[in-house]
């Protein structure tokens, strides 16, 4: 199924009462392999905000899987963006530190913006 913007969600949501559970199926990674999504998250909510989810699904012509997956993911990302501190293993460690050592991009115009007075203080 693709959403109003073409994304592909190949997820699926059953409801039972009041209870939202949630399915990662298979799904075709962008490079050709295969991801396997078998981890079930069940939600519960109150009618209103049930119903209040479902009326955002249909303005988004979606489905409430591809919604709550959406959702609840830019959410997790926003909350980990700003983590000062984070813990890697060996792999994730040589991972950083190959990125970190590579050298500057000469990014065109950033020294000139850079030399300019912020328009955020006042002088």
């Amino acid at each position: 199924m693709s959403d109003s913007l073409g994304a592909s969600w190949p997820l699926t949501a059953e409801s039972s009462g009041r209870t939202l559970a949630v399915h990662m199926s298979d799904e075709k990674m962008a490079t050709g392999t295969k991801r396997t999504r078998s981890e079930r998250i069940e939600v519960r909510a109150t009618p209103t905000d049930r119903a209040l989810i479902d009326r955002a699904v249909e303005a988004l012509n979606t489905d409430l899987t591809s919604f709550v997956m959406s959702n609840l993911t830019m959410a997790a990302h926003r909350v980990l963006a700003d983590r000062t501190e984070f813990v890697l293993d060996d792999e994730g460690r040589d991972a950083w530190e190959e990125i970190n050592s590579r050298a500057p991009r000469d990014v065109v115009g950033l020294s000139e913006l850079m030399g300019r007075p912020s328009p955020f203080v006042d002088e």
